[in-house]
């Protein structure tokens, strides 16, 4: 009996290790994988404020909700990640993996101690049964395939690194709770549960539920609340529901702040244009589909975008609802035989809610990633039925084995798929692509997958192939004006103006204030040579955004065009009071002020423009013949002989046409 318990003993301990190193197996593919053109870009290659721990950087990361979260400690580890790495995307992947590695062994011992106390059992580490289930519910976890966008996905650092703080929360808080006759050990463990759950909500607000699945551990397993008046809300238990006061203070002041950088960033869908039938049609939908997608997760795509047509109404969002309905109502019977069904699928219900559309932000309809602690009670319940199954079959050996076996197959199965999808984050097109192949067919095609992997393909230089994208993103969703400002802009490009105008007519007609593509009309009129038109439409633009320096200098240059001398004069003093180091505006207004009779100050500008930018032809050219009209020969001869060097040298500079 000795060398059984010792084997056990032996095993209880070699399990995390295992978990752990496979775990690191099956994400190693995302140790090769880039930064992706989804949100990467944004958080790491064009934002300079996260790079170093000093004080400037993290008075920065606690007050900042860029990109619409508010997660200081997730900002710190990228701040670490960068000083070690720099944007070698290589360590930013690794921290990732290493943290899911850690939540994997944390889960273990989580799942260990609530089978335990479902079983009432105080003899965990003897029993091979029960550490062999957990060990089986934390490799269901760690491997499984929807865990990929969590772990692949740079940007995605803060699901991995708040569930690490979430679930040794909850560690923390059972064994507050198993320390009941110790009350000093007892509030010690209840504010570590404190502290952990606190830095959980600074790395991401999603554990904002968390109140609510400890009223939950109460009632089971750890039975402190019991079904009648008096057993729950009873003297005796009033310390039970008052501890509970500090962590939901905690949530409603984290989700206060999640809220307000989601509206901050503009993410957060309005009623007006996500009704209540919308929301409660995604409810049931999501709930269905994460367990569906856990149950066989094929075809997981990084975007599941809400069609621009959702009738809430149609048959899958009904079916969704029969199932979740049917689910609780089947589950709520069989409470008092089996009540870790019900209490599973509460906790899966409460922890699913901030992510399920209610709140709705962003333009997704699920994602893979918010399963990160929500699916976590189906790998409880996966490992409580091995281990029912395991204990029912005791003595039959061969019919054990098979057990054992068939959970093992599973593990590796769910191992291969995860190993795959981990290669789908490897580069920007590789992920675009692969969301259109999944989605091209589906109730769901993504205009946005198209719509990003025509912008990638902008950026080098394959505008034919973008063409067709932005296309194809069009003909998903109609309304998508900067789809139309941008399409309109490579057709101008490729010489295509009318068809061109059309698109960029047809987003100031979406967005009547988008300035952008006012401005880009104007661009298209006067390469066609209709000033007058190019400058209506800056003048728009400029109305709507009297801070775009370009879109005031075209319009300078398209009055010019048209002789509207004065007008073009007012229009590069503008320039220059802006933007005092803008050469070009200065030479075209010194050429302004000498047509005017303004010699002296057409003289300066022009000098201040040859000292700002010296290599600038054209101000050396007018100034040698005005200097020499002006008698000053000495000073005509030495910009005439610049500009000869200049064009001998080098090609010079030249002021727009």
């Amino acid at each position: 009996m000795s060398k059984v318990k010792s084997i056990t003993r032996l095993i209880y301990w070699l399990l995390p290790v295992s978990l752990s190193l496979l775990t690191v197996s099956a994400f190693l593919p995302s140790l090769q994988n880039g930064f992706v053109e989804w949100d990467d870009d944004l958080t790491f290659l064009e934002n300079p404020h996260y790079r170093g721990l000093g004080w400037t950087q993290l008075y920065w990361m606690f007050t900042t909700f860029h990109t619409g979260h508010y997660q200081p400690l997730t900002w710190m580890t990228w701040g670490m990640d960068y000083l070690l790495w720099g944007l070698d995307p290589f360590g930013y992947h690794l921290t990732n993996l290493l943290l899911h590695a850690a939540n994997a062994v944390v889960f273990y011992f989580l799942a260990l101690r609530l089978l335990s106390l479902a079983l009432r059992s105080t003899e965990s580490r003897k029993d091979l049964a029960l550490t062999a289930s957990a060990g089986f519910a934390a490799l269901l976890f760690a491997l499984h395939p929807l865990r990929v966008e969590s772990v692949a996905w740079a940007t995605e650092r803060r699901d991995v690194l708040s569930a690490l703080f979430y679930l040794l929360t909850i560690l923390c808080y059972l064994r507050a709770a198993a320390l009941a006759a110790d009350g000093r050990r007892r509030l010690s463990w209840l504010l570590a549960s404190l502290l952990l759950y606190t830095m959980s909500l600074l790395s991401k607000a999603s554990g904002i539920t968390l109140p609510i699945v400890l009223v939950v551990l109460d009632v089971y397993p750890l039975r402190r609340i019991g079904s009648g008046a008096e057993s729950r809300f009873g003297a005796a238990n009033r310390w039970v529901w008052f501890e509970k006061i500090p962590f939901l203070l905690l949530a409603l002041a984290a989700g206060s702040i999640a809220a307000a950088a989601q509206h901050k960033a503009g993410a957060m869908e309005t009623l007006l244009d996500y009704g209540v039938a919308q929301r409660l049609a995604q409810v049931a939908f999501g709930l269905a589909f994460y367990l569906y997608k856990t149950i066989l997760p094929l075809r997981l795509s990084p975007l599941y975008e809400i069609p621009s047509s959702f009738d809430p109404w149609d048959w899958p969002f009904l079916l969704s609802a029969a199932i979740v309905i049917a689910i609780s109502l089947g589950l709520f019977f069989v409470r008092n035989r089996r009540p870790a069904l019900l209490a599973g699928w509460i906790c899966y219900i409460v922890v699913a809610a901030p992510v399920l559309g209610v709140l709705q932000s962003g333009p997704q309809f699920a994602a893979d990633r918010y399963t990160y602690l929500s699916c976590l009670p189906w790998a409880m319940l996966a490992s409580g039925a091995i281990l029912f199954w395991w204990r029912r079959l005791n003595g039959h050996a061969g019919r054990m084995i098979s057990v054992l076996a068939g959970g093992l197959a599973v593990a590796v199965a769910l191992g291969v798929a995860t190993w795959r999808q981990t290669q789908v984050w490897h580069d920007t097109e590789r992920l675009w692509r692969y969301v259109l192949a999944v989605t091209e067919d589906s109730r769901f095609p993504s205009s946005i997958a198209h719509y990003n992997l025509a912008r990638f393909l902008t950026k080098r230089d394959r505008l034919e192939e973008a063409v067709e994208h932005y296309r194809r993103s069009l003909g998903i969703e109609p309304a998508r004006a900067i789809a139309h400002n941008n399409l309109g802009n490579l057709l101008a490009k490729l010489g295509h103006l009318d068809e061109a105008k059309n698109h960029l007519r047809e987003a100031t007609r979406i967005l009547p204030h988008y300035a952008e593509a006012y401005n880009n009309l104007g661009n298209i009129a006067a390469i066609g040579g209709d000033f007058g038109d190019a400058i209506l439409h800056y003048r728009r633009t400029l109305e709507l955004n009297p801070a775009l320096i370009d879109t005031r200098f075209n319009l300078a240059l398209a009055l010019t065009k048209e002789q509207r001398v004065e007008e073009a004069g007012e229009e590069f003093q503008k320039l220059v009071d802006a933007q005092p180091d803008f050469a070009a505006a200065r030479y075209y207004l010194g050429n302004i002020l000498l047509a005017q009779g303004q010699i002296e100050k057409g003289v300066e500008q022009l000098e201040e423009a040859v000292r700002l930018q010296p290599e600038f032809v054209a101000p050396h050219e007018v100034l040698g013949k005005i200097l020499g009209l002006l008698g000053r020969r000495d000073e005509a001869i030495r910009h005439y002989e610049e500009a000869l060097r200049i064009l001998k040298t080098q090609k010079p500079e030249q002021p727009p046409s």
